[in-house]
């Protein structure tokens, strides 16, 4: 799962940062309204952060232009502030929900996580392909045997499973792996993609990343010999 985070504390953001990584979230962040509001408008986010009192464009104009522009990404609005008002003008807006500064990093947590649940998609929940299972919590692949996947990995295995009736382009795969500001080179979908080839097969499972040429990849089961 992508999560956008719009916040100018920096000290505070490098946290935040750390603490989904750690949780095997895909973050990007962004310090000003107007480059949130750019990066938000391209709909590969599940979750956005955002806070309110930002340069160039406040949380509650961002929040604003998204929802005039009909991206119904889920809101959480971070404030410093207690005050009723804010919580009132974040909400009417389209917020999905808020959470005063300071705030407890296990709230923040259990409020994504509620949020996701709310979109539709449970994020504790493992993800299976045939005879393959995706463990999202230690970020493993099980058939048989487990073996640990890099973070990488672990999100290009989880959107293919995510989307099993899906050809996904390798600009959808860079998108949701590497985001926007990432400056990989465009061939690096083509090198994960071998990696976890390789530990799928280690395995010894039937499940394959089909590849459509020009077109984008697919998940597949091998036939039975």
């Amino acid at each position: 799962m992508r999560i956008l985070l719009v916040e100018d504390e920096c000290g505070l953001a490098e946290a935040l940062k750390a603490i989904f990584t750690k949780e095997n979230y895909c973050i990007d962040v962004m310090m000003d309204g107007v480059s949130g509001l750019d990066y938000a408008l391209s709909g590969i986010y599940d979750i956005v952060i955002l806070d309110i009192m930002l340069p160039k464009k406040n949380g509650i104009e961002v929040l604003k232009e998204l929802r005039k522009a009909k991206v119904q990404t889920p809101v959480l609005m971070l404030t410093a502030k207690a005050e009723l008002e804010d919580k009132i003008k974040g909400l009417d807006n389209g917020a999905d929900d808020y959470l005063t500064k300071p705030f407890q990093t296990g709230e923040l947590l259990a409020r994504v996580r509620a949020m996701t649940r709310r979109k539709g998609e449970i994020v504790e929940q493992d993800l299976s392909f045939g005879d393959l299972t995706l463990r999202r919590q230690s970020r493993e692949i099980f058939c048989t045997a487990s073996i640990k996947l890099g973070l990488k990995e672990f999100v290009l295995l989880e959107t293919l499973m995510l989307n099993p009736k899906q050809i996904l382009t390798k600009e959808q795969l860079i998108e949701k792996v590497w985001g926007f500001d990432d400056a990989s080179e465009y061939n690096n979908v083509e090198v994960y993609i071998s990696f976890v080839r390789k530990k799928i097969n280690f395995l010894g499972s039937k499940v394959q990343i089909k590849v459509n040429r020009g077109i984008g990849y697919f998940l597949e089961m091998r036939e039975s010999e």
